[in-house]
């Protein structure tokens, strides 16, 4: 089955990267509901590592203010919910449940640089996954590094373990794009076809 245009135009052609946001809130149920699409998407040996946080409140968005490049605390404040796409750097220890026809873990315990190549991979693919579904929802998102990811970690993941990865910050955008588009390469510069 192939999506319609509209679909494809939510998912790629249309979306854009958002900066301002309406007040408009996101619930709980949105939240999971989300969740619950983007641990579809695929993972090596099934090792979902990506970890998020949601950052629900103004308080929370505070807590991560600190860590913001000036550039990106304005979008941030403003925005419904800030998500922290993070990884576990020990996800293998979840593959006895999620990979259970093979001793997968053990192919990760005892190595540690394969185990964050991995994570940091896998939790990256998540995250894309997390803004597909968003715009599926009919969610905008705006996706950013220009943080301190040390800072990060310090304030929000340090008593899991978790690494942080890239932020995103989702809700309704606000419909006025601040500039156009930005090119993209085209196929032959991009591709190769062997």
């Amino acid at each position: 089955m192939t999506l319609d245009d509209g679909a494809l135009d939510t998912l790629f052609r249309n979306a854009r990267t958002k900066t301002e946001w309406t007040d408009e809130p996101i619930s709980d149920e949105t939240l999971h509901r989300l969740y619950d699409l983007l641990k579809f998407g695929p993972t090596s040996a099934n090792s979902s590592p990506a970890r998020f946080i949601f950052l629900r409140t103004p308080e929370s968005r505070e807590r991560l203010k600190p860590a913001l490049n000036p550039g990106n605390i304005a979008k941030t404040m403003s925005a419904p919910v800030t998500v922290i796409v993070a990884h576990d750097p020990q996800f293998y220890e979840n593959l006895p449940k999620l990979f259970p026809h093979a001793d997968a873990r053990d192919w990760f315990s005892g190595n540690p640089d394969l185990s964050e190549e991995t994570a940091l991979r896998n939790g990256t693919l998540q995250g894309a996954y997390l803004i597909m579904a968003a715009r599926a929802l009919g969610l905008d998102c705006g996706p950013m590094s220009g943080f301190d990811n040390m800072k990060v970690n310090q304030i929000f993941l340090s008593e899991q373990g978790w690494r942080s990865n890239f932020l995103v910050n989702i809700g309704q955008g606000k419909p006025e794009d601040p500039f156009p588009r930005s090119p993209r390469l085209d196929f032959d510069e991009a591709c190769v076809l062997l």
